[in-house]
């Protein structure tokens, strides 16, 4: 589960688009879905778009994991921050992500522990 995790910020992290879709295509499900307390997304195409608006709204900014991940089954939760590189994080969500039979992504449910005023 620590590569499901690294891969799924690795897509977050992903500026150029080429590569996120490849991401997206590896490591997501098709008909995967997102929601956070913010957006809701069905589908690769709609988490690609969700990706570019929290990238526009957060330029430059990057997600780590933040602590241990926590998995079972075919589930895994974990914190992450997002913020400057190397710096600490102005935003600590916490998510869970489903997979399917094939190790990929299918279901993301997250919430946001800190965020900024």
């Amino acid at each position: 589960m620590n590569e499901i995790v690294t891969r799924y910020l690795d897509t977050w992290n992903a500026t150029d688009t080429s590569a996120r879709a490849e991401l997206l295509t590896s490591h997501w499900a098709e008909d995967c879905a997102y929601v956070d307390p913010l957006a809701e997304a069905q589908g690769r195409e709609a988490v690609e778009t969700t990706i570019q608006a929290v990238q526009a709204q957060f330029p430059g900014f990057v997600f780590t994991p933040v602590g241990d991940i926590d998995a079972h089954h075919q589930q895994v939760r974990f914190q992450w921050g997002l913020g400057p590189a190397g710096e600490e994080p102005v935003v600590i969500g916490f998510d869970v992500l489903v997979v399917d039979a094939d190790q990929r992504i299918r279901d993301v449910r997250g919430f946001l522990d800190r965020v900024p005023a």
